[in-house]
């Protein structure tokens, strides 16, 4: 493991290089000293990291979901299984396995808003989808899975 440090003198950003501060709340030519850089015009960068070599595992992590659109997740005590939030398995994800088909977070999402969140580009732009609000709210939320049937079948040779 190697520390690496980058150092160097920059303009400084909140002052644009002039020392001075103009905010909202100064009008009318006044200005206050800046805070950032003390009035120099300078602010110094220093940044301090460890050199990449490999990923680390996570040791305490069990299942990889490709993202959460909000909903809080875990097992709730034997309530729920890994597989109930979609995801796959920690040692796939890592061994760099692509996300099977199905493994979104179908239970608890409909394809439009999980693909907001996980890759806009797939998110589907369907007329019956508009709605006010939140998507749970969308009238066919309840019946979600008829939504990711049609999302299955559009996706086929893509």
């Amino acid at each position: 493991m190697t520390t690496k440090i980058i150092e160097f003198d920059e303009v400084c950003q909140a002052c644009d290089g002039t020392g001075i501060y103009q905010g909202f709340a100064e009008t009318d030519g006044i200005g206050v000293v800046c805070k950032r850089c003390s009035g120099t015009g300078k602010h110094h960068f220093k940044h301090t990291y460890e050199e990449f070599y490999k990923k680390k595992k996570a040791l305490k992590i069990k299942h990889v979901l490709e993202c959460n659109p909000g909903i809080g997740v875990g097992l709730g005590g034997g309530k729920f299984t890994y597989e109930d939030w979609g995801g796959m398995s920690y040692k796939d994800w890592f061994e760099g396995k692509p996300f099977p088909n199905g493994s979104e977070m179908r239970k608890y999402s409909c394809p439009a808003w999980y693909y907001q969140c996980a890759d806009y580009e797939r998110k589907p732009e369907w007329d019956q989808c508009i709605s006010c609000g939140s998507f749970s709210n969308c009238k066919h939320f309840s019946h979600k899975e008829a939504c990711w049937a049609r999302f299955d079948k559009e996706q086929e040779g893509k």
